[in-house]
């Protein structure tokens, strides 16, 4: 039996590891203990170690036919180099900062299969997308996706389904995207727009750096991607952000060199943390124009108690789990960083990722007019 390592086990995480342990062996590798608990008991390896010192990394995934990088993204690009130097394929969900094509020629070299951007959005938007734009000429993409609990309390009125660090980078990271087929970068959180969205009502968009690596990928004179969530949450982060609470460099505290950040960080996760009771939902709206024809794929995905997995860890982590099997069943062999993109325009891999989100009660709802 192939062997899958799992480097986190995080919310996300956790779901792929259950899901892979149907068809593989599983090794799931995280720092925190309170993280792998839940895993022992369900035919599931687990190593706690440090994953943030390459050669731990080296040593976990040695037997691996396969691995899965599903940790905070400041760790996520250098993780990626490590399994791509130990000449092991990857699927990755890591939202890191850096341009993961900058590893393309060492993947190239290794002869190995590297994934990026695996998830929701980044993801599924991408690979939908590129089997589209390979099929006739796309003029618009659209993107607008969030993940939020179903029950709004104040002040923030959110949760975070993933690390709240990444949320943070949403919220940090300027915003780019195509307009008249020049790139536009703006701060996140710009341009606020209110949007009605069927079962749930009224959500607030507004930019960030979602698109990603169809910035270079994809010709296309207009593409945005927008974060939705309750309206006022923007707001209230956006007084963080310009106050300096997110901030990344030190500053002095009663002769204490101090990052806002941290103490942030600190302040607020225990605020957006999802409680076992917190039921959550997530909602995309990937809108297509060209060719006389406008063409919407729809997701409203909500947490499934039956078997207690967060619709974010749903649908980001299946999203993954069903590419790696693309990947270890020899549909999808391409050498090199292939963002979804890539996978969307094989005819075969795009069905059988959205057959394999549908077995998994993922449905993606598509009209055209």
């Amino acid at each position: 039996m192939k062997t899958i390592v799992v480097l986190g086990a995080g919310l996300v995480g956790k779901a792929m590891a259950l899901d892979l342990a149907h068809d593989y062996a599983v090794t799931v590798a995280d720092i925190n203990p309170v993280n792998l608990k839940p895993l022992r008991n369900q035919n599931i390896k687990t190593i706690e170690i440090d994953l943030s010192q390459p050669e731990n990394i080296k040593t976990v995934v040695q037997e691996a036919a396969l691995v899965i990088g599903a940790i905070p993204g400041f760790m996520g690009f250098d993780t990626l180099k490590t399994v791509i130097e130990a000449g092991k394929p990857i699927v990755d969900i890591s939202f890191f900062d850096e341009d993961p094509f900058t590893l393309d020629q060492l993947a190239k070299e290794k002869n190995v299969t590297a994934i990026v951007d695996c998830g929701v959005a980044p993801g599924m938007s991408n690979a939908i997308l590129g089997y589209h734009n390979a099929r006739m000429t796309v003029n618009r993409f659209e993107c607008y996706v969030g993940g939020l609990p179903h029950v709004r309390t104040q002040p923030y009125e959110y949760k975070a389904p993933f690390s709240p660090l990444d949320v943070i980078e949403e919220y940090t990271r300027p915003a780019r995207w195509v307009e008249h087929g020049k790139l536009v970068t703006q701060p996140a959180l710009s341009e606020p727009e209110l949007m009605e969205f069927e079962g749930i009502g009224t959500l607030e968009a507004f930019n960030t750096d979602g698109l990603r690596s169809l910035l270079k990928t994809m010709n296309i004179p207009y593409m945005k991607e927008k974060t939705l969530r309750y309206p006022g949450h923007r707001r209230l982060v956006e007084i963080l952000r310009e106050t300096g609470f997110f901030r990344k460099d030190e500053i002095e505290v009663r002769g204490t060199r101090v990052r806002p950040l941290d103490v942030t960080a600190q302040l607020l996760f225990p605020i957006w943390q999802l409680q076992p009771e917190d039921e959550e939902f997530t909602v995309m709206k990937v809108r297509l124009e060209g060719e006389g024809k406008i063409l919407e794929y729809n997701l409203l995905d909500r947490y499934d108690p039956l078997t207690r997995t967060r619709s974010m860890a749903r649908t980001t982590g299946y999203t993954a789990t069903v590419t790696a099997r693309l990947v270890l069943d020899g549909h999808f062999q391409r050498k090199g960083i292939s963002p979804p993109e890539f996978i969307g325009t094989d005819e075969n891999c795009f069905q059988r990722l959205l057959a394999g989100l549908a077995e998994r009660g993922v449905y993606y709802h598509v009209t055209t007019r």
